[in-house]
């Protein structure tokens, strides 16, 4: 039986436990409130760039073969990019195990089919474990998951860009979690190449125009638009755009469901110490009770000893 020694020494031990992750929770939760803000300003720009591109895609149609991130390469893909979007840190629950479980599962499928599959990681977590399995980590970029920036989606972006382009990938897709409050996130598969089978930015996100006037919008969509340079080369430009913005939300949304789901871990932890705290603290006072009554029926025993004597 453990003495009272040892469980006062646990539940110290325990006690600056809870300390630290309620000081992680109270990081995780500033950090998140910043995180849900750069998605919110994001919005805007991610409206008016898919509204542009359509309206370039409508005044380019007869020239869409000569866009190649518009070109299929082959009716079934010989090589897919999965680009996989990770955490540079643990301790947040099973936000990084997921998207690696849902990132695996697909290559499987695709190699099962005799597809090549090459990986893009984002965080050290996901290197590390996609490294130890022996999968093709083709690039790995991290160091910016707490706080990613555009310039850093770019790169991603202009990586598969650029090998699809070349025809060294026939397909990209692209996992990271989905934001949805600090309780909830759940893994997210977006297509990104080739854009016939991309989605247009922005689900769940309202349309600007829904709200404007009616005929304004029927206006707008009817004039004559004149776009220097030509619709075929903006149409280009944009699409890379698309690719990039397309990466750029999943680092965000990936980093918003990164802190949300480190502060509901910690939350859960210090909730967990205490109980252990709880338990402990009884345990400590059977302890010293035992050790109470010991001391007692020793002076009784030693008492009837020498009234016996």
């Amino acid at each position: 039986m453990a003495t009272q020694k040892d469980v006062k020494t646990r539940i110290s031990s325990v006690k600056n436990i809870r300390k630290i992750t309620r000081a992680m929770e109270m990081v995780a939760a500033a950090r998140l409130r910043r995180a849900e803000q750069r998605i919110d300003a994001m919005r805007p720009y991610a409206q008016a760039l898919r509204k542009m591109t359509q309206q370039v895609a409508e005044a380019s149609k007869n020239s869409e073969k000569r866009v190649p991130l518009l070109q299929r390469h082959h009716e079934t893909p010989k090589r897919v990019g999965i680009i996989l979007v990770t955490g540079d840190r643990g301790l947040a629950g099973s936000f990084n195990s997921q998207i690696i479980r849902a990132g695996l599962r697909l290559g499987n499928e695709y190699k099962a089919d005799g597809v090549d599959v090459d990986y893009y990681v984002v965080g050290r977590r996901g290197v590390s474990t996609l490294t130890f399995r022996g999968e093709s980590v083709v690039a790995a970029f991290t160091g910016f998951t707490d706080r990613p920036g555009f310039a850093n989606a770019r790169d991603i972006g202009n990586a598969v860009t650029a090998r699809y382009v070349d025809e060294e990938l026939d397909r990209v897709e692209l996992f990271y979690n989905r934001y949805v409050s600090p309780l909830t996130q759940y893994v997210r598969r977006q297509t990104l190449l080739p854009l016939q089978d991309a989605e247009v930015y922005g689900e769940g996100i309202p349309d600007e125009a829904d709200d404007a006037d009616d005929e304004l919008v029927e206006a707008q969509r009817r004039s004559e638009w004149i776009y220097e340079p030509d619709p075929e080369e903006a149409l280009t430009l944009l699409f890379s755009e698309y690719v990039n913005l397309s990466v750029y939300r999943g680092l965000l949304e990936s980093t918003a469901s990164e802190h949300g789901a480190r502060m509901t871990a910690m939350r859960n932890a210090a909730e967990n110490a205490g109980d252990m705290i709880d338990r402990l603290t009884l345990e400590m006072n059977r302890v010293r009770q035992a050790e109470i009554t010991q001391e007692i029926l020793e002076v009784v025993g030693g008492a009837e000893a020498l009234g016996s004597s």
